[in-house]
């Protein structure tokens, strides 16, 4: 059995304080809700301060980046060493960071394995353009992203995978839930390919993409999907709320 998650992927958004106000509003809420694993990832200036404040919760903290090597000469970047003694998770490999940084396979399997090296946990980005899903090339894009993030990796159920297709993210366009099942349905065969079907029956995959509190329930009650990495509603205290308490129910 699969235990879902919701992720809240803050982004380039808050200050120490807002954060600490935002983390302070539905601390209390989502250490009361079981059955979901909930993570919070605010921007790396505020990790040690949500870390303080979520101390003793259920509540787990993500990274939203990370850099591949342990230390050395790389001004602005931050190691997996580094977030290993703040946070659970890392987010990797967002549409954002490929198109805006230039981030390619090989660099996202190289974060990949650096975290996995740091006893940090992935959540895994991928997803394709608005021109490639017209274009019917969805499972081909999905299938090349994960072929070359996940190379060598071994520990595939210690990764969480989320579909977030691109044309969705912060469009308020966001894929049907049965569109959203069926990629993820296809993205579990090809994990099943890339190791065996143990590890693909094991690993969660999220939806990402638009996700708010009026259609998280079209994609949660859909049976191949785990759970969902939120943006622009994880900044809203009772939407983020709202979300894991729909997830828990739909799980119960």
């Amino acid at each position: 059995m699969r235990i879902p998650m919701i992720a809240g992927n803050w982004k380039m958004n808050t200050t120490v304080s807002e954060a600490i106000d935002l983390v302070s509003k539905m601390r209390t809420g989502l250490d009361e809700i079981a059955g979901v694993e909930k993570v919070i990832c605010p921007p790396f200036v505020s990790l040690a301060a949500v870390k303080e404040l979520i101390r003793g919760s259920s509540i787990k903290l993500g990274a939203q980046n990370l850099y591949f090597e342990d230390k050395g000469a790389y001004t602005g970047e931050t190691s997996p060493l580094m977030l290993a003694e703040l946070c659970d998770f890392v987010i990797i490999g967002h549409s954002e960071r490929r198109q805006y940084f230039g981030e390619s396979g090989d660099v996202v399997n190289r974060k990949v394995k650096a975290a996995l090296k740091a006893n940090l946990k992935p959540i895994l980005c991928v997803g394709e353009k608005l021109e490639e899903n017209e274009a019917g090339r969805t499972e081909e894009v999905i299938a090349e992203q994960l072929r070359s993030s996940l190379a060598g990796i071994d520990l595939l159920d210690a990764v969480t995978v989320a579909y977030e297709p691109i044309w969705a993210i912060g469009t308020g366009r966001a894929a049907t839930g049965r569109q959203a099942n069926d990629t993820i349905a296809f993205i579990r065969l090809s994990i099943a390919g890339l190791g065996t079907e143990e590890a693909a029956g094991k690993m969660r995959i999220l939806y990402g993409g638009s996700v708010t509190a009026d259609n998280t329930a079209e994609f949660i009650e859909q049976p191949e999907i785990d759970g969902a990495l939120v943006g622009g509603a994880s900044l809203k205290a009772d939407q983020f709320l709202s979300i894991v308490t729909q997830t828990r129910a739909s799980s119960s």
